[in-house]
């Protein structure tokens, strides 16, 4: 039996067309093939977090999430795995990603295997995913797989967009066969309900009778 998994993918790209947006693409694809690979298939919800900017702020003063920011923090709460991708600003991700995440409700991420990425203007930034990346997943709990992407201009250099060495497309499949894994061996993610009992109904009925 084909087992169905969720995948979200988080891209933080503020131009369009966008590397991270490209970045991202391509690594959903390896992770959709490797799982396919194991008898599986993936269902893929996008989240480009620019669409969300005002939405982002708002519910950063209001504490309330307008409907589509609220789909999409329900996607990544629903997902079996997580892929994050952010440019490189300053020597850190950008602003816009932090704050997506930083809305995101607690213990979301906690125990969700997460693939992380980048795009910077040169490879000197790829420490990046190190250095300001992994602590902040770490500190939400999420599982960070071992290998993380970084694209440079000289990565898309080749004409097919791996770069002369195809050393980018190497590490995708890598990073993408290691979700793949993770998710697979995991059982399907089970969304927190806001509004479920934290009591069965019969134990609520015995606190209501009278004493």
């Amino acid at each position: 039996m084909t087992s169905r998994r969720r995948l979200a993918v988080v891209t933080a790209g503020v131009s369009q067309p966008s590397t991270s947006r490209l970045l991202a693409d391509q690594l959903a694809a390896a992770v959709r093939d490797e799982l396919a690979g194991l008898g599986g298939e993936l269902d893929t919800t996008m989240i480009e977090v620019r669409e969300h900017a005002h939405e982002i702020v708002d519910h950063t003063l209001t504490g309330f999430p307008a409907p589509p920011l609220r789909t999409a923090l329900d996607a990544v709460a629903a997902a079996d795995g997580l892929i994050a991708v952010s440019p490189v600003f300053n020597a850190s991700y950008s602003g816009l990603f932090k704050a997506f995440f930083d809305v995101l409700p607690e213990d979301t991420l906690r125990d969700k295997p997460v693939l992380i990425g980048a795009t910077g203007g040169t490879g000197r930034h790829s420490l990046t995913l190190e250095h300001a990346f992994r602590p902040m997943f770490a500190y939400l709990r999420a599982v960070v797989g071992p290998t993380t992407v970084f694209a440079s201009p000289e990565d898309w250099a080749g004409a097919d967009g791996d770069g002369d060495s195809g050393a980018l497309r190497g590490r995708i499949g890598r990073a993408g066969r290691e979700l793949a894994t993770e998710i697979n061996r995991r059982e399907p993610a089970q969304a927190a309900d806001p509004f479920a009992l934290t009591v069965d109904f019969e134990q609520l009925r015995s606190n209501s009778k009278p004493r």
